[in-house]
């Protein structure tokens, strides 16, 4: 259920809310810092729903699925590690960017705009990563026991 909310919320942030943060212009991405500061999606949503409670359950899920019987080990362990991987790149890149960009620390704007494009970018694949982990536990669950 948490990957799904976050899938939706991913997709509303990647739709609704990013466009709000970094405008595209000729020359790249513009960063609104203050838009940043005032939505903050990571303190107001992202924190509650997946940065502490999808991770702790990635974890769990890690445990249990390694020691799952056939048929759904396959694709529950796949989920988990699909959702780990999400989760190192929004630890390692997405949580760290949004920081400095809502923070403007000594970055110039093209370097702004550079990291607001890097951003966007990864986080179609952010996205991806978790519909196919969703999917991939849906699966293991739709199995018999």
């Amino acid at each position: 259920m948490n990957l799904g909310v976050a899938f939706g919320a991913g997709l509303y942030e990647t739709r609704i809310v990013l466009p709000q943060w970094f405008s595209k212009t000729a020359a790249g991405y513009r960063v609104n810092d203050e838009a940043m500061r005032a939505i903050d999606t990571g303190r107001r949503f992202w924190g509650m729903v997946t940065t502490l409670p999808l991770t702790l359950l990635t974890f769990a899920n890690l445990a249990v699925a390694w020691s799952s019987p056939p048929p759904r080990h396959d694709w529950w362990l796949a989920a988990a590690l699909l959702t780990l991987l999400e989760r190192l790149g929004t630890f390692g890149f997405f949580i760290p960017t949004a920081i400095k960009l809502q923070r403007n620390v000594a970055l110039s704007e093209a370097q702004a705009g550079q990291l607001a494009a890097w951003w966007v970018r990864l986080n179609y694949g952010r996205n991806l990563l978790t519909l196919l982990a969703w999917l991939a536990a849906l699966r293991a669950f739709s199995l018999p026991a």
